[in-house]
């Protein structure tokens, strides 16, 4: 059995790299940001459904730049919803397996009170989650600043939906965690639905190929059964790409 792992790609870059995407039958994963929301229409959805018509496996990445689902602002929230639901509008026509959206913890800015962040979250993933839930596409929170993984733990434990989990990525942790990889995939195992695989040296989030940088991957690949999760390659050109996807199957081993 072999898996195939997604490549992340912006929307806006799609077809700056359509003849690679399409001589390679590359798995995707299109990342949409609010200028892309703002100016993708029905006609330039089915346009990119046209694209790809070698009916990869796609999942997709939500906005994040300025947006806040925790946020105590009624009005910051409410944007953050609608720009989430400009992409389940966009999911409904080409349906990707999993929708990447990052958590919006930060400790600092929250002054170490999650409950704060928790409570305001609530109020948005409900929401989208009942929408998703109703395409059957999965919701995957990412890791950015979270220093442990409790706060994503306290997150997912006030759903109960199979339609809802976690995003591990590889860089972040590598960046920001004070835990060790074992105890992150001990907590949030039972909820990852996703893994956003790029590399760095631990002091800036570079998204080099994997194996490039400090991250070992190899030790994340025997914590847990490696079959039933999307790969994200997450490395920022074409040759770092192609890098981690040899990597990737020289690592994944599987039987």
């Amino acid at each position: 059995m072999s898996i195939k792992p997604h490549v992340h790609i912006p929307y806006r870059k799609f077809y700056d790299y359509i003849d690679i995407i399409q001589r390679e039958k590359l798995n995707l994963e299109i990342y949409f940001d609010g200028v892309s929301l703002d100016e993708i229409d029905k006609k330039a959805i089915l346009r990119l459904k046209d694209s790809l018509s070698y009916n990869p496996f796609l999942s997709f990445h939500g906005p994040f730049l300025d947006l806040s689902p925790g946020a105590v602002d009624p009005r910051v929230r409410d944007i953050t919803i609608e720009r989430f639901n400009q992409v389940l509008d966009i999911a409904e026509i080409l349906y990707p397996k999993c929708i990447v959206f990052h958590s919006g913890y930060d400790k600092w800015k929250y002054a170490f009170k999650v409950n704060i962040w928790l409570e305001q979250s609530l109020f948005t993933w409900e929401r989208i989650l009942k929408k998703a839930e109703s395409l059957k596409i999965k919701i995957a929170i990412e890791n950015i600043f979270e220093e442990e993984p409790e706060s994503l733990k306290l997150l997912m434990d006030k759903f109960s939906s199979p339609f809802f989990g976690i995003c591990f990525d590889t860089g972040h942790f590598n960046l920001f965690s004070k835990k060790a990889l074992e105890e992150w995939i001990s907590t949030l195992g039972p909820f990852i639905f996703e893994f956003h695989l790029h590399d760095n040296n631990g002091g800036f989030d570079e998204h080099l190929s994997i194996g490039s940088g400090s991250f070992d991957l190899k030790k994340l690949f025997s914590l847990f059964d490696k079959r039933d999760y999307v790969y994200t390659i997450e490395a920022h050109n074409a040759e770092e790409v192609f890098k981690s996807i040899k990597k990737f199957n020289e690592l994944i081993n599987l039987d």
